[in-house]
C-alpha cells in the first residue's frame, strides 16, 4: 500500500513508518517541518513531503492510506475532523493514533460519509483503545467482564514526544469521567496511584488519568467499571507529577507549550536514569475469574507498541468502511503476530475470584441464601439502595459515640445506600443514611473479618447460623493498641432472607456501659445501573 504517515518523524510516528516499510508497504512521511521529515525519511529509506493539516491537504491524493501519528489530537480546534473528511473526499482510507477520549468518540460523526465512500476511518488505532480493546475481548471471549482494568508502563529512557506530555499535563489535576460501579463518577487527572505487575515479576506503579477506554468500554463490553492507569518509572517523576495537579486542583494554569517544554528540558535531564523496560497489563475480572494479559518490551522497544495495532490492521488485504473508534479493529492475535518482530514478552494468567467474605467464611458462605451471597460477591465497585429504621441511644455517652462515629439520626423510615469498592486490603463500605455517611473498611485477617473504623479496628466473629449471618464483635484495638474486654462495643448484627429481600439489623451497645448505642434495620436491593451510554453530568 501507499501510506501517507503525518508526523511520521515523530516518536510514535517514525516507528510506524518503519514497521510499515519492513512489511513492504510505499511509505511517504509527511508533517510541517521538512527538512525533520527529509532526514528521517533519509533514515529509512523512504520519500518525505511536507503537510501542514491546517493548510492544502492536496497531498493525499495519490495515496491509498493516511496516518495521523502527530496530535496532540485534544488541541485540534474547532474543526478538529478536517485531515479525516479531507481522506475520505479522496478516496483515502484515514487512520490515527489518537488516544484522547472525545476525539475517538466524536469520529463517528463521519460515519455514514465514509460508509457511502467505501473508506476506513478509525480513530485510536494505537495501545488504547485499539490493543487493549482486543485484549480485553481475547480475555472475556463471550463472558461480560465486571471489571476492565489497564495500565501502560513506559521506561523511562524512552523518548518523550511532546505531543503526548502535552496531553498528560492538561489532564493532571483535572476532572474527569470514570465508569464506577454501573455509575458516572467524577475524578482526576493523575490520581488514586496502584501497583501493576508485568512479565518477570517487574512491579511498576500508574496512575489514573483518561483516554477513550473509560468513556467507550461500558457500552462496549457492558462492564460495571473501567479503570485505565499511566506509570512513570521513576518515582520523583510521579510525585513530582501528583504535585502539580494537586496545584491545578486548586489553581487551574493553563498548560500552555512553554510550559510543556519546560517539563520535557527537567524529563530529558533525567532520561539516563531508570531503564529502557516498558510494558502495558490488562485485567479482566468476570463472575468467577481474574484473566490477566501483560507484555513486557525490552531494550528500547516500548516505543514500539503504540504502532502495532496500525500495523496490524494493515496487514490485511481489505480495510472495513466506516468511521468510528479502532475499539476491536483488530484481534490480540493480529497484534502479537505484529510484534513478532520486536523484543516484547507477553503472558496470560487466570486466577479465581476471591471477595473477602467467601475467603473468610469458607464452605459456610456457600450455606447462606442467595440474596445475601450477592450482597457480598463484589469484584468492583457494587451499589445497593432500601430504606431502614433508625433508633439512637439516649444519655451522655451514646449520643458522644454517635458523633464522633457519624452514625445516623433516629428516623422512623430513611432512605438508606451502601456503596462496597474493593480495595487491594479488602473492601471500603460506604453507608448513607439520608443526607449522613459513615464508612468502614472491611479486610479478612488471620482470625476472621476485621473492620476498621478510623483508628479503630475490631475483629469480627462471622458466623453463619440457619441461613443468617451474624456480626459478633471478639475483639478490637486502637491503633496497635489491644481494647480490654469491657471497652469494647457488643454487636448484635444479622443479615437475613425476608420476603425474598436482603434484610439486616444491626444492634450495637455502647462499650464500657453495655447500652443501645444504635440500631437501624432495613432491607437493600441492588441499585438499577445507569445508561453507560448516557453522556456524564456536568461538573460541579
Amino acid at each position: 500500500m501507499k501510506i501517507l504517515v503525518l508526523g511520521g518523524y515523530g516518536v510514535f510516528g517514525a516507528r510506524l513508518a518503519r514497521l510499515l516499510i519492513a512489511d513492504g508497504h510505499d511509505v511517504c512521511i509527511a508533517g510541517r517541518n521538512l527538512e525533520e521529515a527529509r532526514s528521517c525519511a533519509k533514515d529509512l529509506g523512504c520519500r518525505a513531503i511536507m503537510i501542514d493539516r491546517a493548510g492544502s491537504l492536496d497531498a493525499l491524493a495519490g495515496h491509498e492510506v493516511v496516518v495521523d501519528a502527530a496530535g496532540p489530537f485534544h488541541a485540534y480546534g474547532d474543526d478538529p475532523y478536517r485531515l479525516a473528511r479531507a481522506a475520505v473526499a479522496a478516496g483515502v482510507h484515514y487512520l490515527d493514533l489518537s488516544d484522547n477520549a472525545d476525539f475517538c468518540a466524536g469520529i463517528s460523526a463521519l460515519d455514514a460519509e465514509a460508509r457511502g465512500a467505501g473508506i476506513c476511518v478509525l480513530s485510536g488505532l494505537t495501545s488504547v483503545p485499539a490493543l487493549s480493546s482486543a485484549a480485553v475481548r481475547a480475555l472475556a471471549g463471550d463472558d461480560v467482564p465486571a471489571v476492565i482494568d489497564t495500565a501502560i508502563l513506559p521506561g523511562n529512557r524512552a523518548p518523550r514526544g511532546l505531543s503526548v506530555m502535552h496531553s498528560i499535563l492538561s489532564q493532571a489535576g483535572r476532572p474527569m469521567p470514570i465508569w464506577n460501579g454501573n455509575r458516572w463518577e467524577w475524578a482526576v487527572g493523575w490520581s488514586k496511584p496502584a501497583q501493576y505487575t508485568l512479565p518477570g515479576g517487574l512491579v511498576r506503579q500508574a496512575w489514573q488519568i483518561e483516554v477513550p477506554d473509560q468513556l467507550l468500554f461500558p457500552a462496549h463490553f457492558g462492564a460495571e467499571t473501567v479503570r485505565f492507569r499511566a506509570g512513570l518509572e521513576l518515582a520523583v517523576m510521579r510525585y513530582g507529577l501528583a504535585l502539580f495537579a494537586g496545584m491545578r486542583r486548586f489553581v487551574p494554569m493553563p498548560v500552555t507549550w512553554p510550559v510543556v517544554r519546560v517539563f520535557k528540558a527537567l524529563a530529558d535531564l533525567l532520561a539516563p536514569l531508570g531503564s529502557d523496560r516498558g510494558g502495558m497489563s490488562v485485567s479482566v475480572t468476570t463472575r468467577h475469574e481474574h484473566r490477566s494479559w501483560r507484555l513486557l518490551a525490552e531494550d528500547g522497544d516500548g516505543p514500539f507498541i503504540p504502532a502495532v495495532a496500525a500495523r496490524a490492521l494493515l496487514r490485511r488485504t481489505t480495510l472495513p468502511a466506516g468511521a468510528g473508534p479502532a475499539i476491536e479493529a483488530i484481534t490480540l492475535a493480529e497484534a502479537e503476530a505484529a510484534m513478532a518482530d520486536l523484543r516484547v514478552v507477553t503472558e496470560r494468567s487466570v486466577a479465581p475470584t476471591s471477595p473477602i467474605f467467601p475467603r473468610v467464611l469458607g464452605q459456610d458462605f456457600h450455606a447462606l441464601p442467595d440474596e445475601i451471597k450477592e450482597t457480598h460477591w463484589t469484584l468492583g465497585t457494587s451499589r445497593w439502595a432500601g430504606r431502614c429504621e433508625v433508633q439512637r441511644g439516649t444519655g451522655v455517652w451514646p449520643r458522644l459515640l454517635c458523633a464522633i462515629f457519624r452514625f445516623p439520626p433516629a428516623s422512623p423510615q430513611i432512605e438508606v445506600e451502601v456503596t462496597k469498592t474493593v480495595t487491594p486490603r479488602g473492601e471500603t463500605w460506604l453507608r448513607r443514611f439520608g443526607r449522613n455517611t459513615f464508612r468502614s473498611h472491611l479486610s479478612a485477617g488471620p482470625k476472621g473479618m476485621r473492620e476498621r473504623f478510623g483508628p479503630l479496628t475490631f475483629s469480627i466473629g462471622l458466623e453463619v447460623r440457619q441461613g443468617e449471618l451474624h456480626y459478633p464483635v471478639t475483639s478490637g484495638h486502637l491503633g496497635p493498641i489491644p481494647l480490654p474486654h469491657w471497652m469494647l462495643p457488643a454487636s448484635i448484627a444479622r443479615e437475613f432472607v425476608a420476603d425474598g429481600k436482603f434484610h439486616f439489623d444491626v444492634g450495637i451497645l455502647a462499650p464500657v456501659t453495655k447500652r443501645p448505642l444504635v440500631r437501624y434495620r432495613g432491607f437493600l436491593a441492588a441499585k438499577v445501573p445507569d445508561d453507560p451510554g448516557r453522556q456524564w453530568p456536568s461538573y460541579q
